[in-house]
């Protein structure tokens, strides 16, 4: 972690989502071995714990350090995070008009999901830039952790991006190749996320909160959604877990 702390904040943010995009080449890489779908439980797990992390890292590294620097340099706190958690909130709801769960079109599959990856990557960005500008509350563990919880969240995103196209008659290698590619998108919105957090330091509370809105958006309407209510215990456990770890990684370690 120190080795990490110590490079540059767009090298901190370029590693940060490069993970991220791996992640999704990770989980769009499981249609090599997947004849159908994979295991509904263990899926679930994987979702329900990106969602309790993605929960806990928008509060905790997110919106707090957006309240915090709003009343640093003399903004209306709850004027400034409302507002960016309804256009953050907004943007990806306006990407949900986009008919993604219809497999008769992989193009509009991809795209949504490539749309939704663009203010997960900002995210990640904004946090390691406001460590760098000295954001009260913002910290590497957090900027880590939350990169971490994006990350886990990629991994079920990839797959199915993949699986549907493989489903549809694609071959398997292009159905993997259209599935990472949604994530690449990710590493560049990180590193606009990180210069635009160090050069406009009064907007960060806007970006902030944007980035807070979007990611609890993303849980609601892409990760819930998908649970299997069979297995809702399983999504449960995983959910209390994801949060857990999301607070151990951004409040103890920071």
């Amino acid at each position: 972690m120190s080795v990490f702390a110590s490079l540059p904040p767009i090298w901190q943010g370029f590693i940060a989502t490069f993970f991220c995009y791996l992640m999704t080449a990770l989980g769009a890489c499981m249609v090599f071995f997947t004849r159908r779908s994979a295991n509904k439980r263990v899926m679930n797990f994987v979702v329900s714990a990106s969602a309790g992390i993605m929960l806990a890292a928008a509060f905790l590294s997110l919106l707090m350090p957006a309240i915090e620097l709003s009343g640093e340099i003399g903004l209306t706190d709850w004027a400034v995070v409302s507002i960016g958690f309804l256009v953050g909130g907004f943007f990806i709801m306006a990407c949900d008009f986009i008919p993604a769960g219809s497999n008769k079109s992989s193009a509009l599959l991809t795209l949504a999901v490539t749309l939704h990856n663009i203010p997960e990557g900002l995210a990640v960005g904004v946090a390691f830039g406001s460590v760098a500008v000295g954001v009260t509350g913002a910290t590497i563990p957090g900027a880590v952790a939350l990169a971490f919880g994006i990350g886990l969240q990629n991994f079920p995103e990839g797959l199915c991006v993949a699986l549907p196209l493989a489903l549809s008659g694609k071959r398997k290698l292009h159905s993997f190749l259209v599935g990472q590619a949604s994530g690449l998108v990710e590493i560049a919105a990180g590193v606009v996320g990180v210069l635009f957090a160090l050069t406009v330091k009064t907007a960060l509370p806007f970006a902030l909160s944007f980035a807070c809105g979007a990611m609890i958006i993303v849980v609601v309407t892409e990760l819930v959604p998908s649970l299997a209510p069979e297995h809702k215990r399983t999504a449960t456990f995983g959910c209390i877990l994801g949060f857990v770890l999301m607070m151990i990684l951004d409040i103890a370690l920071g």
